[in-house]
C-alpha cells in the first residue's frame, strides 16, 4: 500500500480521538467549566451534528479544490477547533470550538475514502477505505485511552492540547506523502453534484449505513453498564476490555475491506450485517461471566467494523463518477445519525423498563431493518440489469420502484 494511504490514516486517527476523547473527560469538564455530566453529555451530541451538517456542506463548497489542498486545510481547521478548547472560559465556547472541529470530520473522511481509491487498483478499492479506516480504529484503542489518561494526570484541556499536536503531525505526514497531483473528476455545476440525490441505490446505501450501525451503538453506548451491572466487573477489567473491542475494530476493519474486496460490496454488506446481527442478538447471553463476556466484546468489535468498508464501497459504487465525493461525505453523516438513533433507541429500551439484556433485541431489530434495506438494494439492481437487458417485466418493475 502506498505511504499516501498511511498518511491519509494517520489524519483519521486524530479525527477519530478528538471525536470519542470527550467520552472520557464529562466529569472533569462538568467540575471545570459548573455544569452538570447531562449537559457535557451534549457536546457528544454536538460534534455528530456538526458531522451530519457539515459533511455535505462543506463538500459541495469545496467540491472544485485540489483534493491535497482540501485535506490539508480541513487538518488546519482541525488543530485550530482543538487548541480553542484549550482556552475556552465556558461550556458555550467549548461546544462552539466542538462543532468548528467537527466539521472536518465527514468531509476528511468522505473525500479521504474517494482519494483513497483513487490510489490503488480497482481489485483493492475497499481495503485502501479500510486502511484509511483503520486510523479510526487505532483511535479508540490508543488515542481515546491516552487522552483519557493526559486528562487524569494534567486535566482536560491538556488532552485536547495533545489531539492538536497529533493533527499538526497528521498535517506534516499528508503534506509530505500525499500526491499533489491527484486525480480530480471533470469540474461539475452544484446541480450535477447534486444529482445524485436523485439516484434510489444511494439513499438505500446511506439507509444501510445508518441502520446497520445503529444497532451497533443501540448495545455498545450502554457497554460500561452492561458490563458493571450485570456481568459485576471491577473498573480495570472494563478497561482492558474496552481496549479489547478497539482490537476486535481493528481486525473486523481489515476483514471487511478484504471481503469487499473479494466477494464485491453488495455480496459482503449481506454476509457482514448478517454476522453483525448473530453478534447483537448473542449478547442477551454473554454477559454472565466476565471472561466470557470479554470474547463477546472482542467479536461484536470484528462484526461491527467489518461493515464499514463494503457500507462505504457500495455507496461510492451507486454513486457513479459524479456527484462522489458528495455520497461519500453523506455516508459519513449516515454513520453519525446511526450513531445517534442507536443510542436514543437503546436509552429508550432502558428508560421503558425493559432492562440491559433487552438492548440485545432491539439492537438487531434495527440491524434487520438494515438488512431488509440490503435485499431492497440488491433488487433493484437486478431489476435494472434486467431493465438494461430489454426486459420487458423488469424495466416495468424498475420504473415503479424509482
Amino acid at each position: 500500500m502506498p505511504a499516501s494511504l498511511l498518511a491519509l490514516a494517520a489524519g483519521a486517527f486524530g479525527i477519530g480521538t478528538t471525536e470519542f476523547i470527550i467520552m472520557g473527560l464529562l466529569t472533569q469538564v462538568s467540575q471545570d467549566l459548573g455544569i452538570s455530566i447531562p449537559v457535557a453529555g451534549t457536546l457528544i451530541s454536538g460534534y455528530a451534528i456538526g458531522v451530519a451538517i457539515g459533511a455535505p456542506l462543506l463538500t459541495l463548497g469545496t467540491r472544485s479544490w485540489p483534493r491535497k489542498r482540501l485535506l490539508m486545510a480541513l487538518m488546519l481547521i482541525f488543530i485550530a477547533g482543538n487548541l480553542a478548547a484549550v482556552f475556552v472560559p465556558s461550556y458555550g465556547w467549548l461546544m462552539a470550538a466542538r462543532v468548528l472541529t467537527s466539521l472536518t470530520h465527514g468531509t476528511f473522511f468522505g473525500v479521504g475514502a474517494v482519494v483513497a481509491t483513487g490510489l490503488v487498483a480497482p481489485e483493492k478499492k475497499a481495503s485502501a477505505i479500510a486502511l484509511m479506516f483503520s486510523g479510526l480504529t487505532l483511535a479508540t484503542l490508543l488515542g481515546v485511552p491516552a487522552g483519557a489518561w493526559i486528562g487524569q494526570h494534567f486535566g482536560w484541556r491538556m488532552s485536547f492540547a495533545a489531539v492538536a499536536v497529533v493533527g499538526v503531525v497528521a498535517f506534516m505526514i499528508l503534506a509530505l506523502f500525499v500526491p499533489r497531483h491527484l486525480a480530480m473528476p471533470a469540474p461539475s455545476s452544484l446541480k450535477q453534484e447534486l444529482a445524485v440525490l436523485g439516484n434510489a441505490q444511494v439513499w438505500l446505501g446511506l439507509g444501510i449505513t445508518v441502520f446497520g450501525f445503529a444497532g451497533v451503538f443501540a448495545l455498545y453506548t450502554y457497554i460500561e453498564p452492561l458490563l458493571t451491572q450485570v456481568t459485576h466487573m471491577g473498573n480495570q477489567l472494563v478497561a482492558i476490555t474496552l481496549l479489547v473491542f478497539g482490537a476486535g475494530l481493528a481486525i473486523g476493519n481489515y476483514i471487511g475491506g478484504k471481503l469487499s474486496d473479494r466477494s464485491g460490496a453488495m455480496r459482503a454488506l449481506f454476509i457482514t450485517l448478517a454476522a453483525l446481527l448473530i453478534a447483537l442478538i448473542a449478547g442477551r447471553w454473554t454477559f454472565g461471566s466476565p471472561w466470557v463476556a470479554m470474547v463477546y466484546v472482542l467479536l461484536l468489535g470484528v462484526a461491527a467494523f467489518m461493515t464499514v468498508a463494503p457500507m462505504q464501497m457500495q455507496v461510492l459504487q451507486s454513486a457513479g463518477s459524479a456527484g462522489t465525493n458528495l455520497a461519500s461525505s453523506l455516508n459519513i453523516s449516515a454513520f453519525n445519525l446511526g450513531n445517534a438513533i442507536g443510542a436514543w433507541v437503546g436509552g429508550a429500551v432502558i428508560a421503558g423498563g425493559f432492562g440491559l439484556l433487552s438492548l440485545s433485541w432491539a439492537a438487531g431489530a434495527l440491524t434487520v431493518i438494515g438488512l431488509v434495506l440490503t435485499a431492497a438494494s440488491h433488487w433493484l439492481a437486478q431489476c435494472t440489469a434486467s431493465s438494461t437487458a430489454h426486459n420487458a417485466s423488469g424495466a416495468g418493475l424498475c420504473m415503479n420502484a424509482k
